[in-house]
């Protein structure tokens, strides 16, 4: 597949790191975030969704409405700024360190030839590594659409089946002018029901490209691997 776009996701809170600035850690002396754009470099255009930083040249950074919103509201914004003939964008987050371009390859490759909607690497347990994966826009846009219908109707502070919550992640569905933002707090697989997903297990050289950092550990994990 020759014309793809990609959306790589830095908006999240690294509680279990303090809070800190994820993306930005470096492993084999580049950021997080910038490995990640580097093994899509030839994507057109690269967009990254999250606090505004220095990133490397050709990148357009936007941010998820609201600040923190989570992975759906992300992904929205990112595909927001593409093209309406964009044929497929690589759904990616920003603490994928050992991820390549000949791993982003074989998922584009896995893509074009089926009709799936998208294609994600999993993982030795077969769980699917959803934010590791290429999908063909006009369907993911027409999820988030559906998703984003389905929560606007959902009464205020309730749970898919109507219950109060009363938690964070719902307060955080409303603006301080009172008006909705239906996808902040919604998760990920709720986006993806329904689409047809290729899962791919990964076959090549190498450490899985769908390795995240979550914690110290990991870091210190993925820099042992690039060594």
């Amino acid at each position: 597949m020759d014309a793809y776009a990609a959306v790589v996701l830095a908006g999240g809170a690294a509680r279990r790191m303090g809070g800190v600035d994820k993306p930005a850690r470096t492993v084999g002396g580049l950021p997080m975030r910038d490995r990640v754009l580097a093994a899509v470099a030839d994507a057109a255009p690269r967009i990254l969704v999250g606090p505004p930083g220095p990133v490397p040249a050709g990148v357009r950074v936007t941010r998820e409405d609201p600040p923190g919103g989570g992975p759906v509201a992300a992904a929205a914004a990112g595909l927001a700024l593409l093209d309406p003939g964009t044929p497929v964008v690589a759904l990616l987050a920003a603490d994928l360190p050992l991820l390549t371009r000949a791993a982003v390859g074989e998922l584009l490759d896995r893509l074009d030839a089926d009709g799936h909607d998208g294609a994600c690497y999993v993982d030795g347990d077969g769980r699917r590594q959803t934010l590791c994966g290429v999908w063909r826009a006009a369907p993911l846009r027409a999820a988030l659409d559906r998703l984003a219908a389905e929560r606007a109707t959902r009464p205020s502070g309730g749970s898919p089946d109507g219950r109060p919550t009363g938690g964070a992640a719902e307060r955080a569905t409303s603006h301080d002018d009172g008006s909705a933002a239906p996808l902040a707090g919604a998760p990920i697989r709720a986006l993806l029901a329904g689409l047809r997903v290729r899962e791919v297990p990964w076959s090549g050289a190498g450490p899985p490209p769908w390795f995240d950092c979550d914690t110290d550990e990991d870091v210190r994990r993925a820099e042992e691997w690039t060594r």
